[in-house]
């Protein structure tokens, strides 16, 4: 993991003003996106950086260390940012993500990015969840938006929420009736699922094979919501991500925690470890973090 620029620059203000609230306020961004900043510089140099027991909050040692050190480099480097002697300042961002992404969690950041950066270009490109890893490491985008923790050194991924897949049945199946407590419940019943290269189909079949289970898939997807309609119709069942949920499909559907077979994971944004970014692409960091961290 590397360190970033905007975690010394919520630092730097933060010891400026004692304040990481006001540090918030200053930078305009939200206060716990300059917490989540400073906690991952004193991960990375294994310190603590602040005495949070002392109100206002108080540099220790290594924290008056790395303000002498970093203070000057970023308010330098901000001086070139501001005077555009950086060439992409203000560059395009593209972005990669799932189909099932693009239209349950997409809708927010990127109405608040256009809505607070008009001039900035702004592309998004869909595809399975290692093509868009795949996106990344070719660098055709700038960040992939994506499900499931990553672990490839090449990549740095940073969490917004979590990711927990449920059943979905229609009402009143006899799955609803009590937990779940097997793989082998579910592979009893028709499938209707999200096509084949889908995470969490993966991730569901892996299961199956694991216990050797024999399974029928009745119908396969390309979105949630024409999973939901045929599952609503009674094709069968299906397993998928609770946030493909509305409140509306309660009418027509049945829904069943199952955490305590899938473990919940995370959804996060992938860039290439070590690629410089522009400072569009920071901005709308900021954004996702803001939207999905408060």
């Amino acid at each position: 993991c590397f360190m970033e620029l905007r975690q010394l620059r919520s630092f730097c203000m933060a010891a400026r003003l004692h304040s990481v609230s006001k540090a918030a306020d200053r930078l305009e961004i939200g206060q716990p996106t300059v917490s989540v900043h400073i906690k991952k510089l004193e991960e990375e140099f294994g310190v603590i950086l602040f005495d949070r027991i002392k109100r206002p909050i108080q540099l220790t040692a290594a924290g008056e260390a790395l303000a002498r050190l970093s203070s000057p480099l970023v308010d330098g480097l901000d001086a070139l940012l501001t005077g555009n002697v950086i060439a992409q300042q203000e560059g395009p961002v593209t972005l990669g993500a799932p189909h099932d992404i693009i239209p349950d969690l997409l809708v927010k950041p990127v109405a608040q990015f256009r809505k607070t950066h008009p001039s900035t270009p702004l592309s998004i490109r869909s595809g399975h969840r290692n093509e868009v890893l795949q996106m990344v490491r070719d660098r055709e985008i700038d960040l992939g938006i994506v499900p499931g923790r990553d672990q490839s050194s090449d990549l740095d991924f940073t969490s917004l929420l979590p990711y927990e897949r449920v059943l979905i049945t229609p009402l009143g199946h006899p799955l609803l009736s009590k937990p779940v407590r097997s793989f082998a419940e579910i592979a009893a019943y028709p499938l209707v699922l999200m096509e084949k290269s889908s995470y969490t189909r993966s991730v569901l079949e892996s299961a199956f094979r694991r216990n050797s289970l024999d399974y029928e898939i009745v119908m396969e997807l390309q979105h949630m919501d024409s999973v939901k309609q045929y599952v609503a119709l009674g094709m069968g069942i299906s397993v998928g991500p609770r946030l493909a949920l509305r409140e509306e499909d309660s009418a027509d559907l049945g829904v069943s925690d199952l955490s305590h077979l899938i473990p919940t994971d995370q959804i996060g944004y992938v860039s290439l470890a070590g690629r410089p970014l522009s400072r569009s692409v920071f901005n709308f960091q900021d954004i996702l973090e803001r939207i999905f961290r408060e």
